[in-house]
């Protein structure tokens, strides 16, 4: 029988091409594709795929929720999460919700067919950059990064000057996702204020302030 796969990526190109790939594979169907976190979960249900290859980021609830609730009410479904980041947040984020595997987009599209095949008998697969922050972290060397790479565009941008909606507009994503991003920077910095966080940013030698 096909491995039954539903795509989740909010970007259409990126869907294309995976699905290309895909099409082109023995024994591998696939069955749908979603552009956000709420409509994977939807489609899950209606379709009863195998294998979900879930985006990180997303609009709307990010690949760790998603996989965190589908896991709760699809316990046998496979989660292969897709991403073009490797920060700590996100991998360790969707493994421990229950994630059978990790994939970063820089991989080779036959790459991440072997992968999905892998995730499909429920073993586990991991993009070496992937693999190399779970052993750091298994003997106790992980590095500390207070930011995700997302979070320090939007914080680079914001040294700028920029508004969220001319953030959201240079990244691809959505007003709301930037503001979400921004209290997220807030947070994990311990600060208040744009200002603070630019400060910040200056101090760590993140931006030149002269330049800025």
């Amino acid at each position: 029988m096909a491995i039954r796969v539903l795509l989740a990526d909010d970007h259409p190109v990126v869907r294309s091409g995976i699905k290309a790939e895909l099409d082109g594979a023995d024994g591998i169907e696939v069955v749908g594709e979603a552009s956000s976190g709420h409509e994977a979960l939807r489609l899950v249900e209606e379709l009863r795929p195998d294998v979900l290859v879930l985006d990180v980021v997303m609009p709307g609830m990010d690949g760790v929720e998603a996989t965190r609730l589908l896991r709760e009410t699809h316990p046998d479904l496979r989660i292969l999460g897709l991403s073009a980041y490797d920060d700590s947040e996100y991998v360790f984020g969707l493994l421990s919700c229950g994630a059978t595997g990790y994939v970063l987009k820089e991989e080779a599209l036959d790459t991440i067919v072997e992968a999905l095949r892998i995730a499909a008998r429920g073993e586990s697969w991991l993009s070496p950059k992937v693999a190399a922050k779970v052993m750091k972290r298994a003997i106790g060397e992980e590095e500390e990064v207070p930011l995700t790479e997302r979070e320090l565009e939007v914080l680079r941008l914001m040294a700028k000057g920029w508004s969220n909606r001319q953030i959201a507009k240079e990244l691809f994503i959505s007003e709301g996702t930037v503001k979400n991003h921004v209290t997220k920077i807030y947070a994990r910095l311990g600060v208040h204020s744009r200002a603070e966080a630019v400060a910040w940013a200056w101090q760590q030698g993140l931006v030149d302030p002269d330049e800025e």
